[in-house]
């Protein structure tokens, strides 16, 4: 019997080996594979990680000068410069528009497909002018006295209770309306009040821009302290 018993155990313990070593591969298998080096610098881009992005690609391009790859992601992380400085510059943000365009302007040169005769490449180069000419604008614009310029609106509290503060107030008010092509909406708790300011305020424009198409309205708001809604027009 004992010999059997000897047999047998050892036939479930060679069993088990077998069962373990077979085992092994499916659980290597289901681990998640990690993302290589070009594909880190995809998830970047795409991340918006851009400054992260461009070290990659720099430590890359070092490794493999040659390879075809290298001008792929330099066209992407141009394009993804770009796209930045556009929508910062909508928000109002000159300095960072600034920075994210000289970034995909030095990166494109590196691209010839960018800068190449196609008309993907002409388009691209008329895009990056486009933005160019746009930050160009928004740095010759006076910078904005009492209004957001990139929020849809902005509301003063007009200071009726100082008539001196208040002429300065109306002063700055005025000069954005004229900058930005703004709106104007005065919200007042006595119907009284509007057509003098409004008068104060014309004239500022008037002085400032003779030939500007001032819009002013009022509304009643009876439980609310004089106020002013500008409302500038984007783009």
């Amino acid at each position: 019997m004992k010999p059997f018993a000897s047999r047998y155990l050892l036939v479930a313990v060679f069993s088990l080996f077998l069962a373990a070593c077979s085992s092994a591969p499916v659980e290597q298998s289901t681990a998640p594979a990690q993302p290589d080096a070009w594909g880190q610098l995809e998830q970047s881009i795409a991340s918006n990680e851009l400054a992260t992005a461009e070290d990659q690609l720099t430590a890359l391009q070092a490794q493999s000068p040659d390879d075809a790859r290298v001008e792929q992601y330099q066209r992407q992380l141009a394009e993804a410069y770009l796209r930045r400085s556009q929508i910062v510059l909508q928000k109002g943000d000159v300095n960072a528009a600034a920075t994210a365009l000289a970034r995909a302007r030095a990166l494109m040169p590196r691209a010839p497909a960018i800068t190449g005769g196609d008309a993907v490449a002409q388009a691209r180069k008329a895009e990056l002018e486009r933005a160019e000419a746009a930050l160009k604008a928004a740095e010759a614009k006076p910078k904005a006295r009492v209004i957001d310029p990139s929020a849809p609106s902005t509301v003063v509290a007009l200071k009726t209770t100082d008539s001196r503060a208040m002429r300065r107030q109306l002063d700055d008010i005025a000069a954005d309306v004229v900058n930005y092509q703004c709106d104007v909406v005065f919200q007042v708790p006595r119907t009284d009040d509007a057509p003098w300011l409004k008068t104060l305020l014309e004239k500022r424009v008037r002085k400032l821009d003779s030939g500007f198409e001032l819009k002013q309205k009022h509304e009643i708001q009876r439980s609310l302290p004089a106020q002013v809604v500008l409302v500038p027009h984007q783009g």
